[in-house]
């Protein structure tokens, strides 16, 4: 996997440039740059979700900088399906040129343009489907149908003079998807006997043995638990998954209950999965929020978010009781999606927190109430078989998925030198079918914290990790500008390290004693004598507690 950074050379006409932006030693934040005669087209343009070592940050977006003095030159933004990591970065790409042309199925634009008005942006877009074919300058495009935990995804095969490249999008092979679409792999196999030059293909469940599970499996689990459940069920998942929303409804119409949807995006998705069709609502299933405290808690379900312990989602607020809904003994709660990495450990506090209430949690642990939405080892052997690519690319996924993937590819008899495994700012030129991996830009996270994009720095993620982690202190000293004696103070206060600032008094004396030796050897600037405080106590915190928290000291002359 590369590591240096070098730059790429100037890009040859009639040659395609590659890049995957994100997406590549990570799930989430999918988006891969093509270039060609100074023509750029992007696929996906998604958003990863912030780790507990990343305090503060709402979303992490793509690194736009390769794009960013070539917005102009964009013919369009390819979105394979709706998912967050898929599509939640286009508002901030749009805030640069709010009329860059966004291309996909009619639920993802659906879901794209609910986001975008929240922005204030209108969007140009173009609705396509399964087997349409559409050229944008220099790209030709040709649309598949493949199967994934959302409906209407779309697979997208890229044809230029350099040669055609294929990208999966995210999919499965479900051979019996709840909505009847099919992953059409007969159109993979025309595409591959026409000739595949590059494949880019998921990777997440690359290293899971044999298919991923029937969708359909889950419904007569989640009507049984729903079922035996003595009084209300609240069900947790993302927002997005449209058949998981799906099964809750038919489950609880089976059962005699009503469905109430909890969370913003939860509500404004489904209404318009509902509104194009995709999502079929049984009769008098349906409830507001507000109504459902009058229904019997036997005769209830809650639909929300927060299957992955973000903090401020409904099902951690209810855990830590900071929601309306106070959960309690006999209480049935569903976590009914998948872990993404890295959120195991907030996922457990949420179990355990609502354990404790006294609910009786099912996870995918414990119960078949989740089954991925990505193609598993056996059918990403498939499809290599079937579209014989000349050259692979593993994307979407972290380095182990991508490891496995290539693994896969190369087991099926694609040579090793044509399985790239690349990371995010990876570029590599394609020419007569020809693959080589040219350039590596630097490109790192853009966070976005309230309002503000990229103004946010791992530095400053660092300052809160160790104000959350290690505490703050704070030495403000007033010394005599001609003597450097200290006239005023140490004055120390801190904040989460220890209860009482008494702990200082014996740290007081050594910071006298440091900047009266200061004094003697001629030292008066106020910036070098803050930086004598710091070391000072610093070394005392370190030996003294064995903590290093931010120090913040502050020397005034008088």
């Amino acid at each position: 996997m590369p590591t240096s950074v070098y730059d790429p050379p100037m890009l040859d006409k009639g040659t395609l440039r590659i890049i995957p932006i994100g997406g590549l030693g990570e799930i989430g934040r999918n988006m891969t740059y093509f270039e060609i005669n100074g023509k750029i087209l992007i696929v996906d343009c998604g958003v990863l979700f912030p780790e507990v070592e990343q305090p503060g940050v709402d979303l992490i977006l793509p690194d736009f900088s390769p794009i960013k003095d070539r917005l102009d030159d964009v013919v369009g933004v390819m979105l394979t399906h709706g998912h967050e990591d898929h599509i939640g970065g286009v508002p901030y790409l749009l805030r640069l040129r709010n009329d860059i042309p966004l291309i996909g199925s009619g639920l993802t634009l659906a879901l794209v343009e609910a986001k975008l008005k929240e922005h204030r942006i209108k969007p140009y877009s173009l609705t396509v489907k399964e087997g349409q074919k559409e050229q944008l300058g220099p790209f030709d495009l040709e649309f598949v149908a493949v199967n994934h935990s959302i409906p209407d995804a779309l697979a997208v095969a890229i044809k230029t003079e350099a040669g055609t490249v294929l990208a999966t999008g995210d999919f499965k092979m479900d051979q019996l998807p709840l909505d009847g679409r099919l992953t059409d792999l007969r159109e993979f196999a025309r595409l591959g006997q026409e000739g595949v030059d590059l494949f880019l293909v998921d990777s997440t469940n690359a290293d899971v043995p044999g298919f991923t599970p029937l969708e359909r499996s889950i419904g007569p689990v989640l009507d049984q638990v729903i079922a035996r459940a003595p009084r209300r069920v609240i069900i947790a998942s993302f927002s997005s998954h449209v058949h998981r929303v799906q099964q809750v409804l038919d489950a609880a119409d089976a059962n005699g209950r009503r469905v109430a949807f909890l969370g913003r995006s939860m509500v404004r998705n489904m209404t318009i999965a509902a509104d194009l069709g995709y999502l079929k609502v049984p009769e008098n299933v349906l409830i507001e929020y507000k109504k459902a405290k009058d229904i019997p808690d036997d005769r209830i379900v809650y639909m929300s978010t927060g299957s992955q312990g973000e903090p401020m989602a409904v099902l951690s607020r209810m855990a830590n009781m900071d929601h309306a809904i106070e959960v309690g003994e006999g209480d049935t709660v569903i976590l009914a999606s998948s872990q993404i990495p890295g959120n195991e450990n907030a996922i457990y506090r949420v179990i355990d927190g609502l354990t404790k209430l006294g609910a009786n949690v099912v996870h995918k642990g414990n119960a078949k109430v989740h089954v991925s939405g990505h193609a598993a080892a056996g059918e990403l052997l498939y499809c290599y078989n079937i579209i014989q690519p000349k050259n692979v690319l593993p994307v979407h996924g972290e380095y182990r998925h991508l490891v496995a993937n290539a693994k896969l590819a190369i087991d099926t008899g694609i040579p090793e030198e044509n399985t790239f495994l690349a990371e995010d700012g990876t570029v590599m030129d394609m020419r007569d079918g020809q693959v080589d991996v040219v350039g590596q830009l630097d490109l790192g996270f853009v966070y976005v914290d309230g309002s503000s994009v990229g103004e946010i720095t791992d530095a400053d993620l660092k300052d809160r990790r160790i104000l959350g982690e290690e505490g703050f202190i704070s030495i403000i000293v007033v010394v005599e500008a001609q003597t450097g004696k200290v006239i005023v103070g140490p004055e120390i206060h801190a904040k989460g390290f220890a209860e009482d600032d008494r702990v200082f008094d014996s740290v007081k004396p050594k910071i006298e004693q440091a900047l009266a030796d200061a004094a003697r050897n001629g030292v008066r600037d106020s910036h070098a004598l803050s930086q004598i405080v710091r070391r000072t106590v610093g070394r005392w915190v370190n030996t003294s507690y064995r903590r290093r928290p931010m120090i913040v000291p502050l020397v005034i002359e008088a």
